[in-house]
């Protein structure tokens, strides 16, 4: 299990190898901003961790700056978004940004929560890889992630 300071993270006893080098995927889950509001990003976190990938949830309220210094930290592959409150566009392109500007644009970016499908272009346009809305099963992230992601 990783700690990150102001990090809560999922425990990781079982990580299993994705690939043929035996690495496993590194995701750190976040919830940026104001939001109170987790269930759904622990439900991901822990479906990402029973299928093999080791996960840090950074918790509640996090800044952008808070969530790329723990991605880099935790040496992470990629980075899962949690936004219920609307402001998905300016949180988003914040992480986006931050992890460009620490030469950090490797991490792929994915989110979801509730986000209009108008604004899912945007989103795509600014970095973030897939965003998933309400109905997105949990296999289908895993699925994603698994088809998306490689361990560095």
């Amino acid at each position: 299990m990783s700690e990150t300071p102001g990090a809560e993270a999922v425990s990781v006893t079982d990580a299993q190898s994705d690939d043929a080098t035996g690495d496993v995927i590194r995701v750190v889950v976040a919830k940026p901003g104001l939001d109170g509001h987790d269930r759904g990003a622990k439900v991901v976190a822990r479906a990402l961790r029973d299928a093999g990938m080791e996960v840090i949830y950074t918790g509640l309220h996090q800044t952008p700056e808070q969530i790329v210094e723990a991605a880099i930290q935790e040496d992470a592959d990629v980075v899962g978004l949690s936004v219920l409150s609307g402001a998905h566009l300016t949180l988003f392109a914040r992480v986006v940004e931050l992890l460009a500007e620490r030469d950090a644009s490797d991490i792929v970016v994915f989110g979801g929560g509730i986000i209009p499908d108008d604004d899912i272009p945007e989103l795509e346009r600014l970095g973030v890889a897939k965003v998933f809305t309400p109905g997105a099963t949990t296999t289908e992230i895993v699925g994603w992630v698994r088809e998306n992601v490689h361990p560095a």
